[in-house]
């Protein structure tokens, strides 16, 4: 994979270069409450604008269906990226069309502009070849170059991401030689003990990438909404609490098979729990009580885990060489409900080793509890290509960039 270093060795004033970012952000309105992945990009857009490129960024946003919508413009983003860079950053109103021809146009050496939310194309998303081979092929007449750093949609086979590339000469940005790099401290020669935390809502989302970490963890810390399957799978009650019936079995397997494989697999002993789900707007007091885990009322819902737990997690948490997180303990967006995932990011800070937040609700959780960013190892840009990259998947953004 040839990285960005190689293309400025090779000289780019004047070149127009194409950098696929991810400036999928959140936002309330036209408010962007969390500009992380904008500022993960800043050193690649940067680093080409100051050495005389016409950069062209690009990115999707949200989830709009193949058409403009204003909810989801990059203008905000683009906003954002100019602040960042202390420079004007023009904005097209258009991907490929006739806005997004003269903004790129008009760009003199050293000059950046964003052009509109690629998924404004269906042919960025679509399932058909031959759709999304027409849309890469605009995207390559706006461009001499191309540069992959946009980790968090490397795991989509987009046009942006994997057709684009086959068009152009292709390097891969900072960002993505960063977080390739830090991905592999946690597949090959890794530190131990390598303890891994995984949280989140849904046991389905993570059942593939638990598959392969019962032959390389030491240890599973599981928490949020999907321990509530494996507690049940134990045979526990959990009340309402969310619950997947049909990944029982599985779930049952992956228990037996880490006490097999000598893997430590460690589940919540107490759970704060409600009859209500918070409201996470108003974040009016919730007043949750504390059980044991094996004793959740049937009329209540498991919302964090309790005390005990957290205690629990950071002893298991304090010895780590190698930690991986990737999910919330608990509702963390409200304050009675985000000790548990709080107790879990200090414990990271704490630890001695390499530590990696794996991106998504994990990311946004160490930044709206106030933690200092710098005091873990790494914070992922892209939860779900992380999670592919662990599982052992061929990353198709990936895979373009080292043809």
């Amino acid at each position: 994979m040839k990285t960005i270093d190689e293309l400025l060795s090779e000289g780019v004033t004047g070149k127009r270069v194409f950098v696929r970012a991810d400036l999928n952000v959140p936002l309330d309105g036209t408010t962007i409450t969390d500009d992380g992945r904008i500022r993960a990009v800043v050193p690649t857009v940067k680093a080409l604008a100051d050495a005389g490129a016409r950069v062209i960024v690009a990115s999707h946003l949200g989830r709009p269906k193949g058409a403009p919508d204003p909810a989801f413009s990059l203008g905000p983003a683009a906003a954002r990226l100019g602040e960042l860079l202390g420079a004007d950053v023009a904005c097209a109103e258009d991907t490929v069309g006739i806005s997004a021809e003269a903004t790129v146009s008009g760009l003199s050496d050293g000059r950046v502009a964003v052009i509109e939310n690629l998924r404004f194309n269906a042919g960025e998303t679509s399932k058909d070849e031959s759709e999304r081979a027409a849309f890469a092929d605009k995207l390559a007449g706006l461009a001499d170059v191309y540069v992959g750093d946009g980790f968090g949609a490397v795991h989509r086979k987009h046009a942006s991401v994997f057709d684009l590339p086959k068009r152009l000469p292709h390097y891969a940005g900072y960002l993505i030689a960063t977080e390739v790099g830090v991905l592999k401290k946690l597949t090959d020669d890794v530190k131990r003990p390598y303890v891994v935390a995984l949280g989140g809502a849904k046991v389905s989302d993570k059942l593939a990438v638990i598959d392969q970490l019962l032959g390389k963890a030491d240890r599973l810390l599981i928490g949020g909404g999907m321990a509530y399957t494996f507690l049940k799978a134990k045979g526990y009650e959990v009340g309402i609490s969310l619950l997947q019936e049909d990944q029982i079995p599985a779930v049952k397997e992956y228990i037996e098979r880490a006490e097999k494989n000598g893997v430590e697999l460690v589940l919540p002993v107490d759970v704060l729990v409600s009859s209500e789900f918070p409201d996470l707007k108003t974040k009016a007091p919730a007043n949750p009580t504390t059980v044991a885990a094996d004793a959740i009322p049937a009329d209540q819902e498991g919302l964090d885990i309790g005390p005990e737990t957290r205690k629990l997690y950071a002893s298991k948490l304090a010895d780590a060489a190698t930690v991986f997180w990737n999910g919330p303990m608990g509702v963390f967006e409200h304050p009675d409900y985000a000790e548990g995932t709080k107790a879990v990011a200090q414990a990271l800070v704490d630890a001695p080793g390499f530590t990696v937040v794996g991106g998504g609700d994990s990311a946004a959780a160490v930044r709206t509890l106030g933690f200092d960013e710098n005091a873990f190892g790494h914070i992922s840009t892209g939860g779900g290509a992380s999670l592919e990259y662990l599982e052992g998947k061929t990353l198709p953004g990936l895979a373009a960039l080292e043809d």
